[in-house]
């Protein structure tokens, strides 16, 4: 008796010792999480918005996420630098180069080209390739990037003698960053191989995301619309231009796309609401497996005849709404085959100054296509060489996309007079 009551007590004992010890480990790992401190917050904060957001969760399992994020708190992180740091390496099993931590320069910096209407830099808009090669997507129009002949399709190996490859697309992006009047050295490959150097001084660059002019010939008066990136006004500018040409009374419209490297989708899809009526303009799919179509509004900004602009720097938003206008046959694209970019990304704050970019959900077209890594295919082939002024007199694509349009509005007359003709038959 006396040792079987021993024995419940002993047992009890270490019931109530163990459990002592359990919650005394609970209370100290509370009051280690609690005790935080502001360099270590901003990665454990970094971690849980990609958990909660990035789009391919199945990817989590694959590369062990929580464990990532275990040996990176580990680390010393005294210092926001520090913390940056093991943000970035926490970040790259995921092989998601559009899903980076923007330190505060760079986050104000792509705040101010989503909403405002100038940027600082050499003007160059950058990716990755399959192999991981940092790639220009795009140069901005009027840039020290574009005046220095940089060119899509143009690869960066070296930023100030260190390499692309060690920094990687975002340390990239940001070392070509800077204050107005500093220069920077870039060492570029073309896709033919060729090496060279080019010494770039960084500037403030106008963005005028929308450019307006009317075209007129002996017998059309078109209008021409460019778009170099999506930005927060652009809608509403877009919504004026195209009031604007109406007043003009254009019979067509040549949109031009070439080198608009993307911005904000809603900015793009807003766009391509005010030229379709009651169509599909985008199918999103999230981390969910949940697709979502958009479909555009009744009431459109312009219903005529359209030709689409398109080269290897459209990319992202501009895909978008280029899909959109292909896909419901609401214009013709000419060009050349466009960049690939069919992810979507949320930007989000982290700490006071500093923010995430977290790829959230990727898009299919209409159709249903997936251009991530493939582009889009346009109707009409263009192989003429690029001109660096747009729209200007020179510029043989949109010469090419006026002679189509009008072609198109030579039908259109065409099949209006037939029908007046048929009409008059049914009468006598």
């Amino acid at each position: 008796m006396n040792s079987s009551f021993n024995k419940l007590l002993t047992f009890k004992t270490l019931i109530t010792a163990s459990m002592i010890i359990v919650f005394s480990i609970n209370f100290l790992f509370i009051g280690r999480v609690d005790a935080l401190s502001d360099s270590r917050q901003l990665v454990l904060d970094a971690w849980t918005l990609v958990n909660e957001g990035f789009y391919d969760p199945e990817k989590f399992d694959e590369i062990q996420w929580k464990r990532i994020r275990q040996k990176t708190l580990q680390k010393q992180i005294e210092t926001s630098e520090e913390a940056y740091s093991a943000i970035e390496d926490m970040l790259r099993p995921l092989d998601d180069p559009y899903t980076r931590v923007l330190r505060p320069k760079d986050y104000e910096l792509l705040k101010s080209s989503n909403f405002g209407s100038e940027i600082n830099g050499v003007g160059l808009q950058l990716g990755e390739d399959d192999d991981k090669k940092v790639k220009v997507i795009s140069t901005l129009g009027g840039s020290p990037a574009e005046e220095a002949g940089i060119v899509s399709g143009d690869f960066i190996e070296t930023v100030d003698g260190i390499s692309s490859e060690k920094l990687g697309l975002a340390g990239t992006a940001s070392k070509l960053r800077g204050e107005s009047g500093t220069k920077v050295l870039v060492e570029l490959s073309s896709e033919s191989g060729a090496i060279r150097e080019v010494d770039l001084e960084r500037r403030s660059v106008d963005l005028r995301p929308v450019r307006t002019k009317r075209l007129r010939d002996d017998f059309h008066t078109i209008g021409y619309l460019r778009i170099t990136q999506f930005s927060e006004s652009v809608p509403k500018k877009v919504e004026e231009a195209l009031q604007e040409l109406k007043e003009k009374e254009v019979e067509g419209l040549i949109l031009d796309l070439r080198n608009n490297s993307g911005g904000l989708v809603s900015s793009g899809i807003a766009v391509a609401d005010s030229l379709l009526s009651e169509k599909p303009v985008v199918e999103t799919k999230d981390r969910n497996g949940i697709k979502d179509a958009i479909i555009s509004q009744k009431k459109t900004s312009f219903d005529g005849p359209m030709v689409t602009l398109v080269n290897k720097g459209t990319a992202s938003a501009s895909e978008i709404l280029a899909g959109s206008l292909q896909d419901n046959e609401r214009s013709i694209l000419m060009g050349e085959k466009t960049y690939g970019k069919g992810l979507i990304q949320s930007l989000k704050s982290l700490g006071e100054d500093s923010g995430i970019a977290i790829t959230v959900a990727s898009y299919l077209t209409p159709k249903g296509n997936n251009i991530q890594g493939q582009g889009m295919t346009p109707d009409k082939l263009l192989d003429l060489p690029d001109t660096s002024d747009y729209g200007s007199t020179d510029d043989k694509w949109v010469r090419n996309a006026e002679l189509l349009l009008g072609s198109l509005l030579e039908k259109e007359e065409v099949s209006i007079q037939t029908t007046e003709l048929n009409n008059e038959e049914i009468k006598s």
